[in-house]
């Protein structure tokens, strides 16, 4: 485990020197991903454009200078026709109708938004969602902020959410501190959220990942230099802490190979900057999984935060 054998303190960033060239083709090389994959480009200001352009900057209007310092660079709609999406497409509409006939004539069907880096977002629209985690947390359609801070920088300086649509079914509340579950409680719930009367974040879980979440728009966009900051951890400063290399480190000898080529995997991206510090938090988690986790940290100090 070359990465994490010894404690590397520093991220790599994207070069702020690159040439206007090599972000040129960067961008085009991503945009080309999505059109190889069955997104293909729309006009902003046609009318399901202008709709989703409205909806993301309205998404913003609580944090305004990020809304003003924040472009929309291209939207793409998945046009996918082929057999792999048609039976995703179907079974998203099967399900859907499973749930209305059970929570009586409604599947609460809605659009959120999902954030995470090119990589993962290519990953997604060709393999769907990452079967590994316990659950994903998307973001309602007017509440797109929390999307846009969990979304990585790619190498022309662009980032990219998934418009999605979703099937909620009937929720419960899951406070954040909830972090053992990965299921519903019971069968009378499909998915959950952080707050039933306002809710900022839907959780999908794994047993429904790939059937009640439909890819439906890439939008790629330009955020503030800052915006990566807002991610970071209150300066509060704690009793004592311990570097995600430290910590897979800890874990290793108590997981298969398969989980520690794993956590190796998603330790390199994020030193890639490839997924942000709560993606690679929520990823060690999906991994080891809570008991072993939290088992491991209570051997090592009694408070623990993970930083680098």
């Amino acid at each position: 485990m070359n990465q994490i054998g010894a404690e590397n303190q520093t991220s790599i960033t994207i070069d702020d020197a690159m040439s206007e060239s090599n972000e040129l083709d960067s961008c085009y090389n991503c945009f080309q991903h999505f059109v190889t994959n069955g997104f293909s480009k729309i006009d902003e200001s046609s009318f399901e454009g202008d709709i989703i352009k409205t909806s993301f900057f309205s998404s913003l209007s609580r944090n305004p200078q990020i809304s003003y310092r924040t472009k929309i660079v291209a939207i793409h709609k998945n046009s996918n026709t082929s057999q792999c999406w048609k039976i995703r497409a179907h079974s998203f509409g099967v399900y859907a109708k499973a749930v209305a006939d059970t929570r009586g004539g409604d599947a609460n069907i809605k659009y959120a938004w999902y954030g995470a880096s090119k990589n993962e977002i290519c990953e997604t629209v060709m393999h769907g969602f990452s079967w590994r985690r316990h659950s994903i947390s998307v973001s309602p359609a007017k509440h797109g902020l929390d999307s846009v801070l969990c979304s990585g920088v790619d190498g022309s300086g662009g980032r990219h959410l998934l418009l999605c649509r979703v099937i909620l079914g009937k929720q419960e509340v899951v406070r954040e501190d909830s972090s053992d579950q990965f299921h519903p409680s019971s069968m009378d719930f499909d998915s959950a959220v952080d707050d039933i009367s306002s809710p900022t974040r839907y959780i999908i879980w794994n047993t429904h990942l790939n059937y009640n979440i439909l890819p439906c728009y890439i939008l790629s966009f330009e955020a503030p230099p800052y915006l990566s900051g807002l991610t970071e951890p209150k300066t509060i400063k704690p009793k004592t802490w311990i570097t995600f290399g430290t910590l897979i480190s800890i874990l290793s000898p108590f997981l298969d190979h398969s989980q520690r080529a794993s956590l190796e995997e998603q330790y390199t991206n994020y030193l890639e900057k490839n997924i942000t510090r709560p993606q690679m938090i929520e990823r060690v988690r999906a991994i080891a999984g809570n008991q072993l986790l939290s088992a491991v940290v209570k051997l090592y100090t009694n408070k623990v935060q993970f930083w680098t």
